[in-house]
């Protein structure tokens, strides 16, 4: 980490010298950060962030660069939001890739820590006020190449997505054919931030002091940067608050239109929430291609792409109220029974004997590294579940007859059979998920 801090310094000191900037010092890479990494420093007594891609080919596919980023922030911040002040760019030259530099703002972004401080109500009205402000920003003062959302175009990335990850899940094309079905009618868009939710949101004492991470940013309905909040993984451990987090859907939106935010309308709320579940899903499994490509061999990318499954859950949590009232009350399939294992040590036993001994070097690691102990430590409980649980079942064929109609939620059984490959996947791949309990009381009676 040394090394790589030194490395980045030489650069980051040419790109603070063109705006006047002095020397750098405690250069630290922040935890987390699955697309872009962030730095954190000291300059003249000012702190500072620096949000950057190691090199300009790690964002070929981006719809637009790091300059235009920076712009949007700009915009964003000269018009009210609590946006950083962005107050240099690097340069090819600089020798660090691709990125700007900011003034850091106080506040944690740690949704855990948020959820637990004491005034939620007053934090989701200053959270919807400030989105409200940002639908409100002058398109024609944007960047240029800002990309576009239109939503049908956007589903039929989705199903050429679909089918590139092989097209074998059939929750997900569940929920493409939903998607399919109900394509809203175009409206005006409006600037989206892309990415509104805990963990992109500065706080302090229940107050909102800081709006991250704008590399989403792109014109859309929006329905869609108020349903993003409110997709139950964003929630974290409190589901029963649907708004991010932190209260009733009804208090977000109310205080959305309060702070001169537009009408909603609860069709087009649940397109876009149902629309960003099938988005992420089918995200977590673009994190395995790139793993498996070659193009990013970070542990935190391949272990992403596991959360495919919680995603499937919640789809399958909205989508079910179109099944009729005896599928939903159909009991799930059994869960075939596991044999005792004996005699030498098995994959399972040895993955958690690796997460135990990796208890012991916790203690010599620090910032990035100890959440990638972390990581590590998830990976090997995932393969020893999976070693000793239900194997997970794919099936193209069935993706292929919901995906063009051919099977519906109607069909005897199916329902069920899906409750029951959503619940197995979950528990494999991510059981401390907090929906996977509530579904699992909700479909088996089970605590």
């Amino acid at each position: 980490m040394a090394l790589v801090a030194n490395d980045l310094e030489a650069g980051l000191v040419l790109a603070l010298e063109r705006a006047g900037i002095v020397r750098p010092t405690g250069l630290l890479r922040l935890t987390g950060g699955a697309t872009m990494e962030s730095w954190r420093f000291t300059a003249g007594g000012t702190d500072y962030i620096l949000r950057r891609a190691p090199s300009f080919k790690f964002l070929a596919e981006r719809p637009f660069s790091h300059n235009s980023e920076a712009a949007v922030i700009c915009t964003a911040h000269a018009n009210g939001v609590t946006a950083p002040e962005v107050v240099a760019k690097l340069e090819p030259e600089d020798g660090i890739g691709s990125g700007f530099v900011m003034k850091a703002l106080p506040g944690t972004p740690d949704p855990r820590s948020i959820l637990a401080m004491d005034e939620p109500d007053r934090l989701l009205a200053e959270c919807a006020g400030q989105l409200a402000r940002i639908h409100n920003l002058p398109v024609s003062g944007l960047p240029a190449d800002l990309p576009r959302l239109d939503p049908a175009k956007g589903v039929a990335k989705f199903c050429d997505q679909f089918d590139e990850a092989g097209g074998d899940r059939p929750i997900i094309a569940l929920g493409l054919r939903w998607l399919q079905d109900h394509i809203p009618e175009p409206v005006e868009p409006v600037l989206n931030h892309g990415d509104y939710r805990l963990g992109n949101l500065l706080v302090e004492n229940s107050r909102l002091t800081g709006v991250l991470d704008w590399e989403l940013a792109h014109l859309s309905d929006w329905h869609e940067d108020l349903a993003f909040g409110c997709m139950t993984v964003w929630r974290f451990a409190r589901i029963d608050r649907p708004a991010l987090g932190l209260g009733a859907q009804e208090d977000y939106f109310d205080a959305y239109r309060v702070n001169g935010g537009r009408p909603v309308d609860p069709g087009r709320f649940r397109f876009w929430l149902i629309y960003r579940t099938v988005w992420w899903a089918l995200g977590c499994l673009r994190m395995g291609a790139q793993w498996r490509s070659g193009a990013d061999r970070s542990l935190e990318r391949a272990v992403i792409s596991r959360r495919t499954s919680e995603q499937e859950l919640d789809l399958l949590m909205l989508l079910e109220e179109e099944a009729p009232q005896a599928e939903r009350e159909t009991p799930l399939p059994s869960v075939l029974a596991q044999a005792d294992e004996v005699g030498h040590a098995t994959i399972s036993e040895l993955a958690t004997a690796i997460s135990e001994w990796l208890v012991n070097v916790k203690p010599q690691m620090e910032g990035h590294d100890r959440f990638q102990h972390a990581v590590a430590r998830n990976a090997l409980g995932l393969i020893a579940r999976e070693a000793s649980g239900v194997m997970m079942q794919f099936d193209r064929a069935l993706s292929d007859r919901l995906l063009d109609g051919r099977a519906t939620l109607v069909e005897p059984g199916l329902l069920a059979a899906l409750r029951r490959r959503a619940l197995d996947a979950v528990a494999t791949d991510m059981p401390k998920y907090p929906s996977l309990a509530a579904a699992r009381a909700k479909w088996t009676g089970e605590p």
